[in-house]
């Protein structure tokens, strides 16, 4: 078997898993994307590890053993993953990343980074007191 039947299959197992990541919203599909890219990961590392050994005399199959550490750490991935998707969806009601990327950045407040901008709730014009704080007074 030639190596450019599991490159390929490499390379398109990759590709469908970049598209998920950039295109799904759903945090779970996002995480099943990132293991499509971690098995094609996988399938070259096997494959140039028997390209490899067929060259050389004597065989240390170091390929293999990479991906069983890889597969270890994506076993962990994925554990650690779920666990926050799903302390996420408990708290927030949702998994859609977009939602969640909305929410985070609405939390912000809209003032200048100096932080004496006032508040848009209230009009307030400030007088300063004795001790250097301001104390709003109510323009309505």
């Amino acid at each position: 078997m030639h190596l450019a039947y599991p490159a390929v299959l490499a390379v398109l197992l990759f590709c469908v898993g970049v598209y998920g990541v950039l295109a799904r919203r759903n945090a779970i599909l996002v995480l099943m994307s990132v293991e499509l890219m971690l098995n094609a990961v996988n399938l070259n590392l096997v494959a140039f590890d028997v390209w490899l050994s067929r060259a050389a005399e004597e065989t240390l199959h170091s390929g293999q053993a990479l991906t069983l550490f890889t597969i270890a750490i994506a076993a962990a991935e994925i554990g650690i993953g779920l666990a926050i998707v799903l302390a996420v969806y408990r708290n927030r009601g949702t998994s859609d990343i977009d939602r969640l990327r909305d929410t985070a950045e609405g939390h912000e407040s809209p003032t200048a980074d100096d932080g004496d901008a006032p508040t848009p709730d209230t009009l307030t014009t400030g007088t300063s007191t004795t001790d250097g704080t301001e104390k709003a007074e109510a323009t309505a």
